[in-house]
């Protein structure tokens, strides 16, 4: 039978998981391999050096560059308080001193006897990262961070915003078609990640925010929606950094789409667990994906040793999701697999599939412009 590779979209009730977990700069790395780790435990730690600060000596004390040693009461590498004093003239009779004072907390970086201009830099900006999945270390990567692994229920979705957090799975939807409303909303569901059905409406959003919800996952949004969400047209990016109160993951695309019935079932069966989720998505080129991982306890360990797959073998049969224009975020089935290559509406040679929808209509699609999803 014929067959082809392309990126999988998986949804899988049991996998392994394994999540890379690194500093943006060199520091150091508090854990070793076979370590336990929890979700919220600081894995690895390193300094981000503060911002500097310009002092023109010579303007504000009225003097030239080479009597600034004269006037110093701070050398470099000095550490400063803000309202210390920096510099000090001597006045006339000891009287009309001019003075500068430290404007930060920090330290002194340098002093240049040329311009006459003092560098003061402000306090280093710890930063740390967490293992963001309870699970077993690994793998280290020296002086940057860990690998982290850990059996799971594994679901990705095709769109998100938002960065990284964790919370209990609850359900706001009774079914995948279901359209959540603000009523759908409790107070109840703060601090959780809420799984909704077909949409979310800027309303229903607006609603989770305000209630403090951690996550919020459905089946599709509408494209204005995201854009008052945002306040901006988000463009071709990776997202994740966005500020919005919460993380949004749409599962099939963007309209209002039914969640898919393995979707919705693989989150089903952990509801009341507690799931790490992240919205950041590689839009152009397809690499990264929102992600629900909900860990397996111990006591629930039978999965398969299965790892999270780059890219998979497709057949006729295979579910896949379109992730292109026109018809992004539609789910259908692949009926054919020509193995010729085709002239595409960009009047280049292409490989290309056909894909029958729901609808029963039938479309040829280049393979670079599907996923496929896996159980």
């Amino acid at each position: 039978m014929a067959h082809a590779y392309t990126p999988g979209l998986r949804v899988t009730h049991r996998t392994t998981v394994t999540k890379r977990r690194v500093l943006p700069l060199k520091g150091k790395v508090l854990k070793k391999v076979g370590d336990a780790v929890a979700r919220d435990e600081v894995v690895a730690r390193t300094e981000l050096p503060g911002s500097v600060e310009i002092l023109n000596l010579v303007g504000r004390l009225g003097i030239t560059p080479d009597q600034v040693d004269s006037v110093l009461r701070k050398g470099e590498g000095d550490p400063v308080a803000k309202g210390e004093l920096i510099a000090e003239t001597r006045g006339l009779w000891g009287l009309f001193k001019s003075r500068i004072q430290s404007p930060i907390d920090g330290s002194i970086e340098s002093v240049s006897k040329v311009t006459g201009q003092l560098l003061l830099r402000h306090p280093p900006i710890p930063v740390e990262v967490d293992g963001y999945v309870n699970g077993t270390v690994t793998a280290v990567i020296e002086g940057e961070g860990v690998e982290v692994s850990t059996p799971a229920t594994f679901v990705q979705g095709i769109f998100g915003i938002g960065g990284e957090t964790f919370g209990p799975l609850r359900f706001a939807a009774k079914d995948p078609g279901e359209v959540l409303t603000p009523d759908h909303v409790k107070s109840e569901h703060k601090g959780a990640i809420v799984v909704g059905g077909a949409f979310a409406g800027h309303a229903a959003i607006k609603r989770a925010i305000e209630a403090g919800l951690k996550g919020l996952v459905v089946g599709g949004i509408h494209d204005e929606d995201l854009r008052q969400i945002l306040g901006y047209d988000l463009g071709v990016a990776i997202t994740g950094a966005e500020q919005v109160g919460l993380t949004l993951i749409l599962t099939e695309g963007f309209g209002q789409i039914r969640m898919s019935d393995r979707t919705w079932d693989a989150l089903k069966r952990r509801e009341g667990d507690v799931a790490s989720i992240s919205g950041a998505t590689q839009i152009r080129a397809g690499v990264l994906r929102p992600e629900i991982i909900i860990p397996i306890e111990k006591t629930e360990q039978t999965a398969d040793a299965a790892g999270v797959a780059t890219g998979s073998a497709i057949d006729i049969g295979s579910s896949v999701r379109i992730i292109r224009q026109p018809n992004f975020g539609r789910v259908g089935v692949v009926s054919r697999l020509p193995s010729a290559l085709q002239k595409i509406e960009s009047e280049t040679m292409a490989r290309v599939l056909e894909v029958k929808f729901p609808d029963g209509t039938l479309q040829v699609i280049p393979r670079a412009n599907i996923e496929l999803i896996e159980e």
